[in-house]
């Protein structure tokens, strides 16, 4: 087993990303399992780990596992109906790892069969994420959530993102990329790998001037490359200045896209971006961000847009429905914005219909331009 103290001990970074990846698993289950139509739910971990640490840390598997047990037994084992089948697939190519995982579920009884399937498998990355497309084509009434957290970057492409994504609308991807060092390598002696990497997501090094740019960047070349039927979004991780860490989130499904967004502000009050340690500085939202998404929304008005397409561009931007309806609120109560309903009944003050309710009904409700 490698001696790296990542593998060893649960980090403070490693804390906080399995924090947010618990926090929505625990969302993502509660919609799925209550929707009355999906048969089973698949939870893949890539690179689980042994799931419990030297230092008492839990990693993503035990995390996984006893959300799972906690929405059976909270919502699935009450019901009546039939309620889906939660299939848990956690893998590692080192098989102490897997085998200290599987002592640690039999220990704690953190799985019971009726949940679901338990599959502990000991592969290389490279073959399960060419397996998996296959696999989730053939599901029928099915979702599944992908968690890839590689212990460095260089078996990592886009295309194995899109290929899972690609797969009948029924998959989302949580990526964890260690930023710093591909910082660091992508200005100076840039490995050829990583130099693939960045080219096929139209990454110039040469114009990047810190993480953040870095960052900014993927998130952009990620969703070129999967294409505007797929979201993306990113959550940083910043442990002192110059370490930086960022989870990369994936989703074929809009409504699965607001809940991890949702998350991410619960996690990140002030911004909404990610977390940071050892820091006593205030980010003041109310200045910054609400600033820019109102610059944002200036600019995006200036045609009329219906209340689905200010809902889809104001998630797209990395904010809530909530922050847009703010900002929309004060332009009007400023006599700013020209509003008229397709249905031409009259309008009430301060409702926009900016949720996904209405953009899965009443798509163009609402339309807004400004003044």
């Amino acid at each position: 087993m490698s001696n790296k103290k990542s593998q060893i001990n649960l980090l403070n970074h490693s804390e906080a990303k399995v924090k947010l990846f618990g926090d929505y698993i625990q969302k993502y289950l509660n919609i799925i399992c209550n929707d009355g139509y999906t048969k089973a739910i698949h939870i893949v971990d890539l690179f689980c780990g042994p799931g419990v640490y030297e230092n008492g840390g839990e990693g993503s598997p035990v995390i996984a596992l006893k959300k799972v047990k906690q929405t059976y037994y909270q919502f699935i084992d009450k019901r009546v109906v039939k309620s889906p089948k939660i299939h848990c697939h956690f893998n590692d190519i080192d098989q102490d790892r897997i085998k200290t995982l599987d002592d640690h579920i039999k220990e704690n009884k953190l799985h019971y069969p009726n949940f679901g399937t338990l599959n502990l498998v000991n592969k290389d990355y490279l073959k399960i994420v060419e397996e998996l497309p296959n696999k989730f084509r053939k599901f029928k009434d099915t979702k599944a959530f992908v968690f890839i957290d590689p212990f460095g970057y260089k078996e990592i492409k886009a295309e194995h993102i899109l290929n899972l994504l690609d797969c009948n609308n029924n998959a989302e991807v949580l990526l964890w990329l260690p930023i710093q060092f591909m910082y660091r390598f992508s200005k100076a002696g840039t490995p050829d790998v990583l130099e693939n990497f960045n080219t096929q997501l139209g990454i110039d090094k040469n114009k990047l001037k810190n993480e953040w740019e870095y960052i900014r960047s993927l998130k952009e070349g990620f969703q070129y490359f999967i294409g505007n039927n797929y979201f993306v979004d990113s959550f940083t991780l910043k442990k002192e200045e110059n370490t930086v860490f960022c989870l990369f989130f994936f989703s074929s499904h809009i409504r699965g896209y607001e809940k991890m967004l949702e998350t991410k502000w619960d996690i990140d009050t002030e911004q909404g971006r990610g977390w940071k340690y050892n820091s006593n500085q205030s980010t003041l939202f109310s200045v910054l961000e609400t600033n820019r998404l109102e610059d944002l929304l200036l600019g995006y008005l200036k045609e009329g847009r219906t209340n689905g397409e200010i809902y889809e561009y104001t998630l797209r931007q990395g904010f809530l429905p909530k922050h847009s309806t703010q900002i929309l609120k004060k332009l009007q109560s400023d006599n700013r914005l020209d509003l008229s309903k397709e249905d031409n009944s009259k309008i009430r003050k301060g409702a926009f219909y900016i949720n996904y309710k209405e953009y899965k009904e009443y798509l163009n409700k609402l339309t807004i331009k400004l003044k």
